[in-house]
């Protein structure tokens, strides 16, 4: 795939924008998983960007943090957090952004973006739980409350401002 200058610097936005999403940072003394504007990020990467560049800026963010720069939750770094308890979430935001971007293609509504993101959100917990289970051996009870009940509502006011944000942008910028 070539890409173009253009779509090299919203690639590298959606990327930074990631990043700097992981340090909007509020930890919970009762879980292992934080809450981040991460997801709110990944969401835009989708829509913006499409099934292909958007996945490609989640993908470069998760590199960027393999190479030991702090932009993982909290300001960590490191393949340890990519396949430790918590990187499931991270593995979810590639699924994520291909399910958005797929979802939103072609002209979409509200509505739209709202299914399309609760799907990208439910790719991000289905990764996220899976590595809860296996790697921290949390049961499926605790790694489902921990890892994706609690966040349910935080993540819906999220789905709710992307999609109005969406909708404002300069259709030149999106995808649709």
């Amino acid at each position: 795939m070539r890409l173009t200058a253009h779509e090299m610097v919203k690639v590298s936005l959606f990327a930074s924008l990631t990043a700097v999403g992981s340090f909007i940072y509020i930890p919970l003394p009762f879980n292992p998983v934080p809450v981040t504007l991460q997801t709110f990020f990944t969401y835009l990467s989708g829509i913006v960007l499409g099934p292909l560049l958007g996945p490609l800026s989640q993908l470069i963010y998760i590199l960027l943090g393999c190479l030991n720069l702090p932009v993982f939750a909290g300001g960590t770094a490191g393949l340890g957090i990519l396949f430790g308890p918590t990187g499931g979430y991270l593995w979810g935001f590639l699924a994520a952004s291909f399910i958005i971007g797929i979802m939103t293609k072609g002209k979409s509504s509200f509505w739209r973006l709202v299914l399309a993101m609760a799907l990208g959100t439910i790719a991000i917990y289905l990764c996220g739980l899976a590595q809860l289970i296996f790697v921290a051996r949390l049961s499926l009870s605790q790694a489902c409350w921990s890892g994706m009940v609690v966040f349910l509502p935080g993540d819906l006011v999220k789905i709710v401002l992307a999609s109005n944000l969406a909708l404002k942008l300069p259709p030149k910028l999106m995808q649709f």
